[in-house]
């Protein structure tokens, strides 16, 4: 069993930063890939970045090159550095965990945390 609980997300200007982390539960986070999705109103939830147990990264084309994802195993923990941050990143923003195999559909995850909103002014 994992659990999963964001922080971090919040308003912030066109053009500006966040940093969303994700804290996990669990003796075997090294092994789990994580996911960040996230979901705007109105619209289906969206894979944005994943990493794998071996640090593999994945990123949407609509964050690639703005979004930075990284993992402390020392710490169970799993960061998204979002950058040049764009109203249509406003969303309600996921963490998620999938043993073992980096994946980016969401039904592939097997936990989730509760989410964390992040709101883009323009």
């Amino acid at each position: 069993q994992v659990q999963l609980v964001e922080s971090g997300g919040g308003l912030v200007q066109a053009g500006g930063s966040l940093r969303l982390s994700c804290a996990a539960s669990g003796r075997t986070f090294s092994r789990y890939a994580m996911g960040w999705f996230r979901q705007a109103p109105g619209k289906e939830r969206e894979f944005v970045a994943a990493i794998s147990w071996s640090v593999g990264r994945l990123y949407s084309d609509s964050v690639k090159g703005r979004f930075i994802i990284s993992r402390d195993n020392d710490k169970n923990t799993v960061s998204l550095q979002m950058n040049s941050l764009k109203p249509e990143d406003t969303a309600v923003y996921y963490c998620a965990a999938r043993y073992m195999t980096i994946a980016t559909i969401g039904r592939e995850y097997e936990y989730w945390g509760q989410g964390t909103q992040v709101t883009v002014s323009s």
